[in-house]
């Protein structure tokens, strides 16, 4: 299998190139083509065409975005070529090709209003310019006639990159007190577990073009995370001293996009069709945690 991962340089990127190197060859492409990887300059889509016909992937994993949640409200035009525009060029290539496109989308096209986790068939409403340029990007994918999987996942991070859990555990370190929003639930997903996934999902095959919710199991607040967060990290020696976590309201902590308030993702689709189940949230915390462990002691 010969796949081309776009997008290599970012959290869930990064944890690619490890999961994919099992499937077969994998050719990195990252925006300035350091390494002697590929180069793949998502405000220029139609040369990411250029380049898929050039490599003829089996499979193009596209793991780049456009993620300035708060930045796109005012930068538009830049994330609707990066998420919308970019992607509908890449579907195309893929179509062309009969290359297999695996594209990562967000919790943030729902409006937060449900009161149970979101099926993929739900409607979508998103809250503001990221969570449109995402849906954007989803329907140039389906209209393609590309072969695709669009998994959906949420609230991501990682031991790497710039995340809520790193810079939770950066303010830990110098503060007493951190006051984080409690109105707001999800499921936090570790990079690491996405891309174990999007192999695992390869391995058994894509029988037909859809859309899954790719997260962890369970749900909390970004106050139950990050409480989590100082728990676990300071039982594994990360952290001297735990900080108070405080709850706090949405309102309480103003940003330029709105936020749902419950994006929780239903993955009983994912479970069905591909055969595994996703961990609970904790246990990736966990994980991704012991693994900062283990690089701060080497």
């Amino acid at each position: 299998m010969k796949i081309l991962l776009l997008g290599g340089n970012g959290q869930v990127g990064r944890e690619l190139r490890r999961s994919l190197l099992a499937l077969g060859d994998v050719i990195v492409a990252t925006r300035d083509g350091e390494g002697g990887n590929a180069i793949a300059d998502f405000d220029q889509p139609q040369s990411l065409a250029a380049l898929i016909e050039t490599i003829a992937p089996d499979v193009v994993v596209n793991a780049a975005a456009y993620t300035a949640v708060d930045k796109a409200e005012t930068d538009g035009v830049a994330a609707f070529r990066i998420n919308a525009e970019a992607p509908a060029a890449i579907a195309q290539a893929c179509a062309r090709g009969d290359a297999l496109l695996v594209h990562y989308s967000t919790d943030y096209v729902f409006d937060g209003r449900s009161t149970r986790p979101y099926l993929e068939d739900d409607t979508t409403a998103p809250l503001g310019v990221y969570g449109a340029s995402k849906l954007a990007g989803e329907q140039a994918i389906r209209n393609s006639g590309a072969r695709h999987a669009i998994l959906r996942t949420a609230w991501v991070y990682a031991a790497h990159g710039k995340n809520f859990l790193l810079t939770m555990l950066r303010l830990a370190g110098d503060r007493d007190e951190l006051r984080v929003v409690a109105d707001q639930f999800g499921a936090p997903t570790p990079a690491a577990w996405i891309a174990d996934a999007t192999s695992a999902l390869l391995r058994h095959g894509v029988a037909e073009s859809g859309t899954w919710n790719l997260t962890t199991q369970g749900q909390t607040s970004w106050h139950g995370f990050a409480s989590s967060i100082m728990d676990d990290a300071h039982a594994l020696g990360l952290l001297p001293h735990k900080p108070v976590v405080l709850p706090i309201t949405t309102a309480d902590y103003p940003t330029p996009a709105q936020r749902p308030a419950y994006s929780v993702l239903d993955t009983t689709r994912l479970q069905r069709d591909f055969g595994f189940v996703p961990p609970d949230w904790r246990d990736g915390l966990k994980q991704t945690l012991t693994e900062l462990a283990k690089k701060g002691s080497e």
